[in-house]
């Protein structure tokens, strides 16, 4: 497969992208570049190789979920600039009708 400016318009379009026509020049040749890499890959033997369905063998190992208290109710209140004794005081942003 080989890269032009229809290919590159297209992509550009479905990607919501503007570029220059010289700017174009350069997307093609590093498309073609990369075609050209993914196409070497082409020449190894992978009949052998089973399909790869995890990057490690490492098993997620997880800490149990404890609550911990990081910060008090009253340090959290402290550099609220409006507070009413335990809550934050924010303006009213939401009207009835």
């Amino acid at each position: 497969m080989n890269i032009d400016t229809k290919i590159v318009d297209e992509v550009a379009h479905l990607a919501r992208l503007e570029f220059d026509e010289k700017a174009k020049e350069e997307i093609i040749g590093d498309m073609n570049r990369m075609l050209s890499f993914v196409d070497k890959l082409s020449e190894l033997d992978t009949s052998n190789v089973e399909p790869l369905i995890y990057m490690t063998d490492e098993v997620n190992v997880m800490r149990d979920d404890e609550p911990v208290v990081t910060i008090t109710q009253e340090d959290a209140l402290k550099n609220a600039p409006k507070r009413d004794s335990d809550y934050y005081k924010a303006p009213k942003v939401i009207e009835q009708k």
